[in-house]
Protein backbone atom coordinates (compact mmCIF):
# COMPACT_ATOMS: atom_id res chain seq x y z
CA UNK A 1 0.00 0.00 0.00
CA UNK A 2 3.07 2.23 0.57
CA UNK A 3 3.79 2.76 -3.16
CA UNK A 4 0.89 3.58 -4.63
CA UNK A 5 0.37 6.88 -3.19
CA UNK A 6 3.83 7.83 -4.69
CA UNK A 7 2.93 5.90 -7.87
CA UNK A 8 0.21 8.54 -8.19
CA UNK A 9 2.49 11.32 -7.98
CA UNK A 10 4.72 9.87 -10.83
CA UNK A 11 1.49 9.36 -12.56
CA UNK A 12 -0.28 13.20 -11.95
CA UNK A 13 3.64 14.27 -13.14
CA UNK A 14 3.73 12.64 -16.01
CA UNK A 15 0.50 14.20 -16.88
CA UNK A 16 1.43 17.76 -15.99
CA UNK A 17 4.40 17.46 -18.25
CA UNK A 18 2.45 16.00 -21.46
CA UNK A 19 0.22 18.74 -20.74
CA UNK A 20 2.68 21.30 -20.49
CA UNK A 21 4.21 20.24 -23.32
CA UNK A 22 0.95 20.87 -25.22
CA UNK A 23 0.73 23.92 -24.26
CA UNK A 24 4.36 25.07 -25.41
CA UNK A 25 3.27 23.44 -28.69
CA UNK A 26 0.62 25.40 -28.97
CA UNK A 27 2.40 29.04 -27.67
CA UNK A 28 5.22 28.42 -30.15
CA UNK A 29 2.61 27.92 -33.17
CA UNK A 30 0.75 30.99 -31.93
CA UNK A 31 4.25 32.96 -31.97
CA UNK A 32 5.61 32.01 -34.73
CA UNK A 33 1.60 32.87 -36.32
CA UNK A 34 2.16 36.62 -34.94
CA UNK A 35 5.59 37.03 -36.53
CA UNK A 36 4.33 35.71 -39.72
CA UNK A 37 1.47 38.33 -39.23
CA UNK A 38 4.09 41.09 -38.06
CA UNK A 39 6.44 40.27 -41.06
CA UNK A 40 3.46 40.70 -43.53
CA UNK A 41 3.61 39.57 -47.13
CA UNK A 42 5.63 42.52 -48.99
CA UNK A 43 3.83 45.71 -50.09
CA UNK A 44 0.47 45.76 -50.55
CA UNK A 45 -1.96 47.52 -53.04
CA UNK A 46 -4.06 50.03 -52.03
CA UNK A 47 -5.02 51.64 -48.75
CA UNK A 48 -3.75 50.53 -45.28
CA UNK A 49 -6.11 49.68 -42.58
CA UNK A 50 -6.28 52.82 -40.46
CA UNK A 51 -4.78 50.53 -36.88
CA UNK A 52 -1.48 49.42 -39.19
CA UNK A 53 -1.06 53.05 -40.26
CA UNK A 54 -1.39 54.86 -37.25
CA UNK A 55 1.26 51.77 -35.69
CA UNK A 56 3.69 52.43 -38.65
CA UNK A 57 3.70 56.18 -37.76
CA UNK A 58 3.94 56.01 -34.12
CA UNK A 59 0.25 57.45 -33.52
CA UNK A 60 -2.58 56.68 -30.84
CA UNK A 61 -5.98 57.10 -31.76
CA UNK A 62 -8.61 56.96 -28.58
CA UNK A 63 -11.87 56.28 -28.91
CA UNK A 64 -13.84 57.86 -26.61
CA UNK A 65 -17.22 56.98 -27.27
CA UNK A 66 -18.92 59.62 -29.45
CA UNK A 67 -15.38 61.11 -30.62
CA UNK A 68 -12.10 60.14 -31.66
CA UNK A 69 -8.69 61.47 -30.66
CA UNK A 70 -5.42 60.89 -32.72
CA UNK A 71 -2.09 62.12 -30.86
CA UNK A 72 0.94 62.15 -33.27
CA UNK A 73 4.70 62.41 -32.73
CA UNK A 74 5.05 64.75 -35.44
CA UNK A 75 3.30 68.45 -36.26
CA UNK A 76 0.45 67.66 -38.62
CA UNK A 77 0.90 69.41 -42.05
CA UNK A 78 -1.49 72.24 -43.49
CA UNK A 79 -2.05 73.70 -47.43
CA UNK A 80 -1.38 71.75 -50.11
CA UNK A 81 1.27 68.96 -50.44
CA UNK A 82 4.47 70.52 -52.49
CA UNK A 83 4.07 69.44 -56.40
CA UNK A 84 0.05 69.76 -56.23
CA UNK A 85 0.22 73.35 -57.34
CA UNK A 86 -0.37 73.85 -61.16
CA UNK A 87 2.17 74.79 -63.49
CA UNK A 88 0.95 78.18 -64.37
CA UNK A 89 0.39 79.19 -61.18
CA UNK A 90 3.75 78.54 -60.48
CA UNK A 91 5.25 80.36 -63.06
CA UNK A 92 3.43 83.57 -62.13
CA UNK A 93 4.57 83.22 -58.31
CA UNK A 94 8.01 82.52 -59.63
CA UNK A 95 8.45 85.35 -62.58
Amino acid sequence: MDSIPGRLAILDIDKMLAELRLEREQIEEAILTLERLARGRGRRRGRPPAWLKDAAAGTLTLDDGDDVTTISSEPRRRGRPPGSRPKAHAAEAAG
